[in-house]
């Protein structure tokens, strides 16, 4: 299992690196100059050039990228050039919001869509089959921004149950906070239940139609046990492996949903400083969703033994 685990860890050096170039490249490629940015239309060609010195944007892009690799292999991401914070425990802090968003909005997801797909499955083109393969793909269909609206509009200003916008630190007022959540933690529940639901389905289809299976109920064992001992288990690996991506792809792509409720997580604060030309916080907030992704993906493959008992970490 060690090894296993330091063969992944070596794998992702590699790709981390790419991922570095590919980062500070693209972030280069974005049009318009930070300097010109931070001091205005007014400002003098002096000022300008002084102030691109001081960002070492008058480097080379060679060594523009060395410093900052080897910033980076310090643990030193810089320093934003709008708020002059630096970028580490900036994108650290915005990345916890974005987090608890995301883990509860998936997590509740998996724990109605796997059991909804499985009877969807169990009573295949039945009404109930018809029933949740039609609700999930109805959801699967409405773009995140678009479940948002509805989801604020529903709660937030025709029933007034909850805050519309604005965010609330859990250290401030942990009622207050949660109730700032819901919202978005529901819209990312009900746009991630659509595809967990039909994954599910489709993986306990496949499972249901194998010679153990009638083997099983052969035997005379109840449906209860034929799902929960026979099916579960060898059809639980693909709907594993889907929600480790969907998680990987909501913590970095969960702006949209943070724009709409006003969330001040790590998707807000990486399009800010698109919008801002702030290159050292859009290249930390770029690498941290890559290495969360390629860690949430290292964790789904040690654990996928524990679901499928024909994987071993060998």
């Amino acid at each position: 299992m060690l090894s296993f685990i330091a063969r992944r860890l070596a794998m992702a050096v590699p790709t981390l690196f790419i991922v570095s170039v590919a980062v500070f490249a693209l972030v280069r490629l974005v049009p318009g100059d930070p300097a010109s940015l931070m001091l205005g239309d007014l400002a003098t060609p002096a000022a300008l050039a002084d102030l691109r010195h001081r960002l070492g944007l008058d480097q080379s892009l060679p060594q523009q990228y060395l410093t900052w690799l080897a910033n980076l292999l310090h643990g030193d991401l810089g320093q934003s050039i709008t708020s002059q914070q630096p970028v580490l425990p900036l994108v650290l802090d915005r990345f916890v919001i974005s987090a608890r968003i995301v883990l509860v909005a998936v997590l509740l997801a998996a724990f109605v869509a796997v059991p909804a797909g499985m009877v969807a499955a169990w009573r295949q083109d039945s009404a109930v089959d018809l029933a949740v393969v039609g609700l999930s793909t109805l959801l699967l269909s409405i773009p995140t921004f678009w479940l948002g609206l509805l989801v604020l509009l529903l709660f937030g200003l025709k029933l007034g149950w909850l805050p519309v916008v604005g965010y609330v630190g859990f250290a401030e007022a942990p009622g207050k906070a949660l109730l700032y959540l819901l919202m978005p933690v529901l819209t990312l529940f009900l746009h991630e239940i659509g595809v967990v639901v039909r994954m599910a389905r489709a993986s306990t289809l496949e499972v249901l139609r194998l010679d153990y299976i009638t083997h099983a109920r052969a035997k005379g064992l109840s449906e209860g046990e034929v799902m929960w001992r026979h099916a579960f288990h060898n059809s639980f690996g693909p709907t594993w492996t889907l929600l480790g991506l969907v998680l990987g792809n909501l913590l970095g792509g969960i702006a949209v949903v943070e724009t709409v409720f006003t969330i001040p997580g790590l998707g807000r604060l990486l399009v800010d400083s698109i919008f801002g030309r702030d290159y050292p916080v859009i290249q930390g907030c770029l690498l941290l969703i890559a290495f969360v992704y390629v860690l949430v993906n290292l964790v789904v493959d040690l654990l996928y033994p524990l679901f499928d008992p024909r994987v071993t970490a060998q």
